[in-house]
């Protein structure tokens, strides 16, 4: 077991033993088999540090650079998106069923899809500041 196996208590998966399909064993386990036209500007290959000290790509999920692992109250979850936090290849979120239709076989997602929303909670993001009871500033 790698150490980061043991720091996570997880366990990867071994390169070639992922999803039905997936058969190229120089893939690293978090990978799938991009069709060519999705290859093209990608990014990296290997682990890169963005700009909070963070590697992203080398499947450690817990970093003590990282906001998730320095949060509060008044963290602004703002901080956490965008591509500084996604590797262009080993990205867990690869593997749904949905990406592996797209960017594997070429299937783009229904028009009458809906976006993508969380069963039970609300995840909306407003950036206005609000008071302890949720109700916005006066100047906001």
């Amino acid at each position: 077991m790698a150490d980061n196996e043991k720091r996570n208590g997880e366990s990867r998966p071994e390169a070639g033993s992922g999803p039905a399909g997936r058969d190229d064993e120089s893939l690293d386990p978090f990978e799938i088999n991009f069709l060519p036209q999705f290859l093209e500007g990608r990014g990296p290959r290997k682990p890169f540090v963005n700009e909070f000290g963070v590697t992203i790509g080398d499947h450690i999920y817990e970093s003590p650079d990282s906001p998730l692992s320095q949060w509060s109250k008044d963290t602004d979850p703002m901080v956490m998106t965008g591509d500084r936090w996604v590797h262009p290849f080993k990205d867990v979120g690869f593997h749904t069923a949905e990406n592996r239709d797209y960017f594997e076989n070429g299937i783009a997602p229904s028009a009458q899809g809906g976006r993508f929303m969380h069963p039970d909670k609300d995840v909306a993001y407003d950036p206005s500041p609000a008071d302890e009871n949720g109700d916005e500033d006066e100047d906001g």
